[in-house]
C-alpha cells in the first residue's frame, strides 16, 4: 500500500505517466503483448500442466494392484523420454500409450485410457495428454499462444500488431496516434519508462516522500505506543515470554487482538495457566508452531483461541514428536538436512507431522522398488530440504535449500534434486560466506543510519542486501558521524534516520510508514 501504485511490469513509480483514465487497459495490454512472444511451453510449465496427470496414473497409487501399476510405470517412462525429446527439438516417435485410472465412483475399479503421442508440438502434446484423461487444460489454455510471423503482404509491420492492442485510446499519455500502430506506440512509452526508471536518483526520492513517511509514522505512533503497553500488561498478567504479530494486517489489527485476547484472559483466568513462560503469535493460523509458540489465528473468534489454550498440552505432544518423523524422511533420503527457512509460511506442529508422513511414505516406496540415481554421491547430508504444505512450491532458494510440496511423488523429487544438485552447492557455499557478512552489515546500518527497523523482501538474496548496505554505509563517516563536509551524504542519512527501511525491488512508502528502496538504488 505505497503512496503510489507500481507498475506491473517494470516495478517502479509511474504516477506522473498513468494519470489518465485508460492507464489500467495500457497495462493489461502491454503485459499481454509481451506474453504472446514466447515459442513454446517452459519446462516448469509442462511439469505444473500435467501435475493432475501425474497425480491420477503415478505406480504408487496401484500398490495393491500390480498390472495395472506395471502398465502405468512403462507408459509413464515412454511419455516422459516422448516429452524430453520434444523440450530438446528432437523428433520422436509416434506412440500408442495406456494408462489406468482410478474410478471415482467405485472404490478398487480402473479406467483405462488410450493416449496418443503424434504431435511434434509440445503444447499440443499436453493439452491431448489431458484431455485424453479427462482432466482440465485451463492452465494450459491460459498460457497464450505463439505469436505467428507476420507474412510478406502490402501491410508493413506497423500495421501488423498483436492481438489485444486494438482499440487502445493513448491520448492524454504523451503518445497520441501519430499514424503508427498502437504496438509500436506503447513500445516506445516503454521504452520512456525505463529511462525514467534509470533516472531516478535516491536521494531526489527521498527528498520527495521522506516527509510523508514520516508523517505517516507520527500519525501511528500513538497506536504503537498503546500496542507496546498491551503486550508488557500481558506479558506480566499471564507470565508470557513474549507476544509477537505475524500477519499480513497493519498493526491497527494487532491492537484489535490484543485487545479482544486480553478480555478473554479477563474472564478465563485458570485457563490462561497454560500459557505461562510461553510466547504467544498472532498470526494466520491457530494451534502450536514447530517453535513451540501458542499460534492464534487473528481472524478467528475468541472461542477458538479458547479451545486451543485448554488443549495446548495435548498440541505439545505432537510437536515432540516432530523430531522423529524428520529423521525418518533424512534417513530414507540418503540423510539430506530436513531444515525450515526463514520466509517459510507459519505451519502448526500437526499440519507439518501429516506434510513430513506423507512424504516419507512415498519415498520409502520409491526406494523400495530401486536405487536412487547412480550419479549422486554416497550421501546427500550437506544438501538441505524444506517440506512445505501440498500446494507448496516446488523450488531451489536463493540460499540452495530445495523446498518442496508434501504431495510431490517421489520420482519428481528425484528428478528435481539431480537436475539442481551442483547449483543447490553453488548456493549453500555462497550463502554460508555471504551470511555473517551480511549480519554485521544489518546491525551497522541500524547504527549509524539510526534506523528503527532494516528489514527485506524475501527475494532478496544475502548477497543483493550486502551489496545495497555496502552502498547504504558510506553515507556516513568512518567515525559513525554524519559528515559534514559532503552535503549528498549528510542529506541522505538525515532523510532515513527514524525511520523503518525495507530492501526491495522498487520505491514505495508503506502505510505505516516504512520506506522501501530498491537494493540497486542509484546515488
Amino acid at each position: 500500500m505505497g503512496i503510489f501504485k507500481m507498475c506491473p511490469l517494470e516495478g517502479i513509480c509511474l504516477r506522473r505517466w498513468f494519470l489518465t483514465k485508460n492507464c489500467d487497459v495500457l497495462l493489461r495490454n502491454t503485459k499481454k503483448s509481451f506474453a504472446v512472444v514466447r515459442r513454446h511451453l517452459s519446462h516448469g510449465e509442462v511439469s505444473t500442466a500435467l501435475r493432475p496427470f501425474y497425480f491420477s496414473v503415478h505406480p504408487d497409487l496401484f500398490g495393491q494392484h500390480p498390472n495395472e501399476r506395471a502398465v502405468n510405470e512403462n507408459s509413464l517412462k515412454q511419455l516422459n523420454a516422448y516429452i524430453e525429446l520434444l523440450q530438446m527439438k528432437r523428433p520422436a516417435s509416434p506412440a500408442y500409450l495406456h494408462f489406468y485410472l482410478r474410478s471415482q465412483g467405485k472404490p478398487g475399479s480402473f479406467q483405462k485410457v488410450r493416449v496418443t503421442l503424434a504431435e511434434r508440438d509440445l503444447r499440443k502434446t499436453v493439452l491431448e495428454i489431458l484431455r485424453s484423461c479427462g482432466l482440465p487444460t485451463s492452465y494450459v489454455d491460459a498460457i497464450p499462444s505463439p505469436l505467428k510471423p507476420p507474412q510478406a503482404t502490402s501491410r508493413s509491420w506497423a500495421g501488423a500488431q498483436p492481438r489485444g492492442w486494438e482499440g487502445i485510446d493513448l491520448r492524454g499519455t504523451g503518445f497520441e496516434n501519430d499514424g503508427t500502430s498502437p504496438f509500436v506506440r506503447v513500445r516506445a512509452m516503454e521504452n520512456k519508462i525505463r529511462k525514467s526508471r534509470d533516472a531516478e536518483r535516491l536521494l531526489s526520492w527521498l527528498e520527495k516522500y521522506a516527509g510523508d513517511a514520516r508523517k505517516k509514522a507520527e500519525a501511528l505512533a500513538p497506536v504503537k505506543e498503546e500496542v507496546s503497553r498491551l503486550q508488557e500488561n500481558l506479558k506480566s498478567s499471564l507470565q508470557l515470554l513474549d507476544v509477537r504479530w505475524d500477519c499480513g494486517w497493519n498493526i491497527s489489527h494487532f491492537r484489535g487482538c490484543l485487545q479482544s485476547f486480553g478480555a478473554l484472559a479477563r474472564q478465563h483466568v485458570d485457563a490462561m495457566d497454560a500459557l505461562r513462560g510461553r510466547i504467544l503469535v498472532f498470526g494466520s493460523e491457530t494451534g502450536v508452531t514447530l517453535d513451540g509458540h501458542v499460534m492464534l489465528n487473528s481472524s478467528e473468534v475468541r472461542n477458538n483461541w479458547l479451545d486451543l489454550i485448554r488443549n495446548v498440552k495435548r498440541r505439545d505432544a505432537v510437536l515432540a514428536r516432530i523430531p522423529a518423523v524428520e529423521r525418518a524422511v533424512s534417513r530414507v533420503l540418503m540423510d539430506i538436512r530436513i531444515v525450515h527457512r526463514k520466509f517459510q509460511p507459519k505451519v502448526t506442529a500437526e499440519g507439518y507431522e501429516r506434510h513430513l508422513r506423507r512424504l516419507a511414505t512415498s519415498l520409502g516406496d520409491y526406494r523400495g522398488r530401486g536405487r536412487y540415481p547412480k550419479e549422486w554421491p554416497p550421501s546427500l547430508k550437506q544438501f538441505q530440504l524444506v517440506v512445505e504444505t501440498e500446494s507448496g512450491p516446488l523450488m531451489l532458494s536463493p540460499t540452495g535449500q530445495f523446498i518442496v510440496p508434501a504431495s510431490i511423488p517421489a520420482f519428481l523429487l528425484v528428478s528435481f534434486i539431480s537436475d539442481n544438485m551442483v547449483k543447490a552447492m553453488e548456493l549453500l557455499h555462497e550463502y554460508q560466506c555471504n551470511k555473517h557478512l551480511e549480519r554485521g552489515l544489518h546491525a551497522q546500518c541500524m547504527k549509524e543510519l539510526g534506523l528503527t527497523s532494516l528489514e527485506k523482501d524475501d527475494n532478496i538474496t544475502p548477497a543483493l542486501m550486502i551489496s545495497c548496505c555496502e552502498r547504504l554505509l558510506p553515507n556516513v563517516s568512518s567515525s559513525g558521524q554524519i559528515s559534514d563536509s559532503d552535503p549528498y551524504r549528510s542529506t541522505v542519512a538525515s532523510l532515513i534516520s527514524g525511520l523503518g527501511l525495507r530492501v526491495t525491488h522498487y520505491y514505495s512508502i508503506l502505510s505505516h510508514g516504512e520506506v522501501c528502496i530498491p537494493w540497486d538504488w542509484k546515488p
